[in-house]
C-alpha cells in the first residue's frame, strides 16, 4: 500500500492554482500518512514558452518555505508535510553551468526534504509545444528528448530521484505520430485504416503514448540513463500521470521499470504529479500492484534529503 504521495503542485508553480491547503484536507480524507509539495522550479525557463504558459516557473521559496512551516503546525498530528522541489534540468551549453551552480546553491541553502530532476526543455523550448515537433517523426523527437536526460543525469547531482522518464510521449504532436506511422509503414491503427486516422483529430491526440510508443527504440539511451542514476544512488520515480492521461501506464514505461530492476535498481519514489487536489494518489493501487509484480518490495520518501523505505 502507498501511503505517501511525493510528487504535488500548488499554487506556487505555474501551472496550478491550487491551495497547498486544499491538497492537505484532500490527503487527510484520502487517509495519507504523507505528502510532499514539490513545486516547479524551471530557472531560464523559454522566453516564448513563458508567454504562452502566462509565467516563468520559478518562485519565492522564502515564502514556500514560510508557507509550508505554517501547515505544517497547523496540521501538526494529522498528517506528515514535507518540503521539496521539482528542479528542471537544462543540457544546453550555454545553461548547464549556471543551472547547475544555482541549482546546487538552493538547495544547500533551503532545508529540503526531496527533489525531483526532470527534463521539461530542450533546444530553448518546452517540447509540450507543437513546435518542438516541426520536422520530426514521433521517434526522433524522443530520442533527442532521452539524449538530454542522459546528459543531465551525467551532469547534475541536485536531485534525489529522476522525474518522469518518458512523460513526452503525451506531448507528440499529431503532424510528429503521421511522420512516425508512415516510416513505421503502419496499416491498421486502433482497428482503423491509417488514412481514416489521420483525418481524426481526436483519435490522433496521444495516439503514439497509447499505442505505438515502444522503449526498445530507445534502448541505449534508457539503459545509459537508469545505469547512471543506479551509479549515483538516485532514484527513479513512478508518476502516475499517464494513468491519468488514460495512456494507460505510468511514467515510466513497465518495461523501462522491468529494466531498472534487472539493472540492480530499488530506489522508487511515487507520485501522482498532482496539479488539482482531485487528483491525489491517482490509481495509486494500480501502480503498487504492477510494482509488486515486478518484484519490487518498497518504495521510497525522501526526508531530509535521505530515502526511507516503506513496504508496498
Amino acid at each position: 500500500m502507498i501511503e505517501y504521495d511525493v510528487h504535488l503542485h500548488t499554487e506556487f508553480s505555474t501551472d496550478s492554482e491550487e491551495k497547498a491547503e486544499t491538497v492537505i484536507e484532500k490527503a487527510i480524507e484520502l487517509g495519507l500518512k504523507g505528502i510532499c509539495f514539490t513545486d516547479h522550479m524551471d530557472l531560464y525557463f523559454p522566453l516564448e514558452c513563458s508567454k504562452k504558459s502566462g509565467g516563468d516557473f520559478t518562485f519565492d521559496l522564502d515564502g514556500y518555505f514560510d508557507k509550508l512551516d505554517y501547515l505544517k503546525r497547523k496540521y501538526m498530528g494529522q498528517i506528515e508535510i514535507l518540503c521539496g522541489l521539482e528542479a528542471g534540468l537544462r543540457d544546453e551549453i550555454d545553461l548547464r553551468e549556471k543551472c547547475f551552480n544555482e541549482y546546487r546553491e538552493m538547495v544547500t541553502r533551503y532545508p529540503f526534504d526531496f527533489v525531483i530532476g526532470s527534463t521539461h526543455c530542450l533546444e530553448d523550448i518546452d517540447p509540450y509545444w507543437e513546435e518542438y515537433w516541426y520536422g520530426r517523426t514521433a521517434e526522433e523527437g524522443l530520442d533527442r528528448y532521452f539524449d538530454a536526460i542522459a546528459q543531465n543525469c551525467t551532469y547534475y547531482d541536485c536531485f534525489d530521484s529522476l522525474g518522469h522518464l518518458d512523460y513526452l510521449v503525451r506531448y507528440v504532436s499529431a503532424d510528429a505520430t503521421i511522420k512516425s506511422i508512415k516510416a513505421k509503414g503502419l496499416n491498421n491503427i486502433s482497428g482503423k485504416n491509417t488514412e481514416d486516422v489521420f483525418s481524426n483529430p481526436e483519435l490522433l491526440k496521444r495516439l503514439y503514448g497509447r499505442e505505438i510508443y515502444n522503449p526498445a527504440d530507445f534502448a541505449d539511451r534508457i539503459d545509459y540513463i537508469l545505469r547512471k542514476i543506479i551509479e549515483k544512488g538516485s532514484a527513479l520515480e513512478i508518476n502516475t500521470a499517464g494513468l491519468k492521461y488514460g495512456l494507460g501506464f505510468a511514467h515510466p514505461k513497465r518495461e523501462i521499470l522491468l529494466r531498472y530492476r534487472e539493472l540492480g535498481g530499488e530506489l522508487i519514489t511515487i507520485g501522482s504529479d498532482a496539479h488539482m487536489a482531485v487528483h491525489l494518489a491517482y490509481d495509486f493501487n494500480a501502480a503498487c500492484e504492477m510494482l509488486k509484480d515486478l518484484g519490487f518490495k518498497y518504495y521510497f520518501v525522501y526526508k531530509d534529503r535521505k530515502p526511507a523505505g516503506y513496504v508496498l
